[in-house]
């Protein structure tokens, strides 16, 4: 298992898919997001929700923003919907993909 250049725990299972950052030959650079897995239906593929909060300055109250990011999800890596992961920005996976999962946080 190689190391990634970023200070996550490396996952315990092994993997043979080539855009796997630990056991595969894909970098990773970029933005690191955490956020929460809404489905896992796609092969080999997840949808992320990040939430922000932004303070409107006119009506003194705050805004919730909710994004959707699309990434690729690495055999060595079990989630379910409603965990939280970290995803690491990649090379273009597909149309919508350019994100890959690094982490399993809670």
């Amino acid at each position: 298992m190689k190391s990634i250049g970023i200070d996550v725990k490396p996952p315990e299972k092994e993997c043979s898919d080539i855009n796997c950052p630990f056991h595969g030959s894909l970098p990773v650079r970029g933005q690191i997001i955490t956020g929460k897995v809404l489905s896992v239906k796609m092969e080999r593929s997840i949808v992320i929700q990040r939430e922000t909060r932004e303070y409107m300055k006119k009506y003194e109250r705050y805004k919730t923003k909710l994004k959707k990011y699309h990434a690729h999800l690495p055999d060595c890596i079990d989630v379910r919907p409603g965990d939280i992961v970290k995803i690491s920005e990649c090379r273009k996976l597909a149309k919508t993909i350019s994100f890959v999962v690094i982490e399993k946080v809670a």
